[in-house]
């Protein structure tokens, strides 16, 4: 369903463990980075109200899922500590067109958080498949689950308002490109490192 060119490499999971602190903090401030990123397609492309709705939703989900995040980090005598940067994002950002017309930006953004949200729902499952801690391993497999409908979300909405655009070519293009960064990725205990 996802369509990604190269999956994650399940010793990953192994990094992971060594260090729940991490891991947790990383994933809240994905979490409300997902709820930020929403809120700005909402912000640039106000005039589509299905899209508004939809968003607002999905922003409001992804926001939960950092009180869930942050509960958990609470619960286990961690603190959330700063925001970090996420490479793997920013990388990805690169393949974004600059100079496009406003259908091409917001198709590309479409795009760019569904792989993200891909990529997430990916590493979930295999957080839910591998991590030994029960609570964790049912915590990611309820993720996964979400992160597959805002996967399915953001391509619908760019399908739907990518007039003139060949939404599929520029999906299989993202894959490519994000196959290519992802193979130095999962050598540490971040949700996308």
């Amino acid at each position: 369903m996802l369509h990604l060119k190269l999956e994650t490499d399940p010793r990953w999971v192994n990094i992971v463990e060594s260090n729940i602190e991490e891991i947790l903090v990383d994933h809240a401030w994905c979490e409300q980075k997902a709820a930020t990123n929403a809120i700005t397609i909402i912000t640039h492309n106000s005039e589509y109200e299905d899209l508004v709705t939809k968003l607002v939703e999905l922003a409001m989900e992804e926001l939960e899922h950092f009180q869930m995040v942050h509960n958990i980090i609470k619960e286990r005598g961690y603190t959330l500590g700063p925001k970090r940067k996420d490479h793997y994002v920013n990388q990805l950002h690169k393949f974004m067109n600059r100079g496009g017309n406003r259908t091409q930006s917001l198709v590309d953004r479409l795009l760019f958080s569904a792989m993200i949200e891909a990529r997430s729902c990916e590493r979930f499952k295999l957080l839910s498949q591998r991590i030994s801690d029960p609570e964790l391993s049912k915590f990611y497999y309820d993720l996964m689950v979400s992160e597959a409908g805002h996967y399915t979300v953001f391509i619908t909405f760019a399908k739907k308002y990518g007039k003139g655009i060949d939404v599929e070519k520029r999906w299989k293009k993202l894959v490519e490109f994000e196959g290519e960064i992802i193979k130095s990725y999962g050598k540490s205990e971040t949700i996308h490192g």
